[in-house]
């Protein structure tokens, strides 16, 4: 188990928070905590207050969307490296879609209260940590919309059958029906007459 003196350097080495400047990430640090989740549990869910986020230090999370009656739908699924959970940093502070772990997962946690008290006390660690988010938010949106698009998208048309198709051709005689050829078979008609 990771002390919480040792989350500095767990922090550090998360791809999310790379490059941050040592004194922000000591303040990181004091609301951050280690976390478990077995595989099918969940991290987080719809509706409810988001009072943390996750960085994902190993396992896989899909972010879904639950659909009543329904099984619900996966906008993404996470691993090692990436962020679950941004509905922390935009008011009500309700999350925005499920978090389920699909295999053991490791993760820090952070406590949101705590991470926007600093970060409105220190701006410079405000700046950072919305700078790294930002990308994350439209990317879940952008998914999420795709997915919606996918499930309401209307019907695709009925391929041509087949016997249909060869009629069509049988009766073109192999003509190229582009307006250059049917030029072509006019002017080839009106020379005939």
């Amino acid at each position: 188990m990771v002390k919480p003196d040792n989350l500095a350097g767990v922090l550090q080495e998360h791809p999310f928070f790379q490059g941050i400047a040592p004194s922000l990430r000591d303040l990181l640090v004091g609301c951050a905590a280690n976390e478990r989740f077995e595989a099918g549990s969940m991290l987080f869910r719809q509706g409810d207050s988001a009072d943390k986020f996750y960085l994902i230090r190993s396992g896989t999370v899909a972010i879904e969307i639950d659909q009543p009656a329904r099984p619900p739908i996966v906008v993404e699924t996470i691993t090692e490296g990436e962020v679950a959970g941004w509905s922390w940093l935009v008011p009500p502070y309700r999350l925005t879609f499920d978090a389920r772990a699909l295999t053991l997962v490791r993760a820090l946690s952070f406590d949101a209260q705590c991470l926007r008290r600093k970060m409105e006390a220190e701006p410079a660690l405000g700046y950072d940590v919305l700078r790294r988010f930002l990308p994350i938010m439209a990317h879940r949106l952008s998914a999420s919309r795709l997915q919606m698009l996918d499930l309401y998208a209307p019907p695709k048309p009925a391929k041509v059958k087949k016997e249909k198709a060869e009629k069509a051709a049988k009766k073109s005689k192999g003509t190229n029906r582009s307006p250059d050829a049917r030029l072509k078979k006019a002017k080839k008609k009106d020379a005939k007459s």
